[in-house]
């Protein structure tokens, strides 16, 4: 297929990084003998559509404690998947890494499962939900209870490079897709009147 200017500046003027990473990877694999591989599925099992972190959300947006939580990571999830599927994977159109016979994508790949996606890869789905979830409860929160946020979200942008489904490239677009997703819905949090952070669902128990 032809590429889209952006995707083929992509693929040229970091094909040295891009490659180095998932090289790195590639012997993370070989040392680990494959111990990582059903984490990297796990993983990719949470970001998938970001159905649980959306019901994550869902659920602490159920209390007065936690809504403002919940809200805020809602709110970026969605901004996130706007950015991510409406503006950046149309425009960029970055075919899968795996899709390059031959290339060390294309061997991780095969080594880990194979594991194929359906749309295109820039930026990373998963890591944007991912970013944007995590960063919105960790802007939201305590910081120092809350930096294993952080953490969940660099293991998912890795465990898409493992997979082979991303390239390094891909997964930086996810992190900043989500961190602008996250910053947004903190702000836009800031204008919903307190009345709605402190209302008391009637189906739920009192305390």
């Amino acid at each position: 297929m032809e590429l889209t200017a952006i995707a083929a500046w992509l693929n040229t003027s970091c094909a040295g990084l891009d490659a180095a990473v998932t090289s790195a990877v590639a012997q993370l694999y070989d040392i680990a003998g494959g111990f990582f591989t059903p984490f990297a599925h796990f993983m990719d099992l949470m970001g998938k559509g970001g159905a649980i972190l959306i019901a994550l959300s869902l659920a602490l947006m159920l209390f007065p404690r936690t809504r403002r939580v919940g809200t805020v990571m809602l709110l970026a999830l969605g901004i996130g998947a706007l950015l991510t599927n409406v503006v950046f994977k149309p425009m960029v159109y970055r075919p899968r890494p795996y899709t390059h016979e031959g290339s060390i994508y294309y061997q991780l790949w095969s080594l880990v499962g194979q594991h194929t996606e359906s749309d295109f890869s820039f930026p990373s789905g998963h890591t944007t939900a991912a970013t944007a979830a995590m960063l919105g409860l960790f802007f939201s929160t305590k910081k120092r209870k809350s930096w294993p946020a952080i953490i969940f979200a660099l293991a998912m942008g890795l465990s898409r490079i493992y997979l082979g489904v991303h390239y390094f490239t891909d997964v930086l677009g996810g992190f900043v897709a989500g961190t602008i997703g996250a910053v947004a819905a903190f702000y836009l949090a800031t204008l919903i009147p307190q009345v709605y952070y402190e209302y008391h669902w009637k189906f739920l128990p009192q305390k």
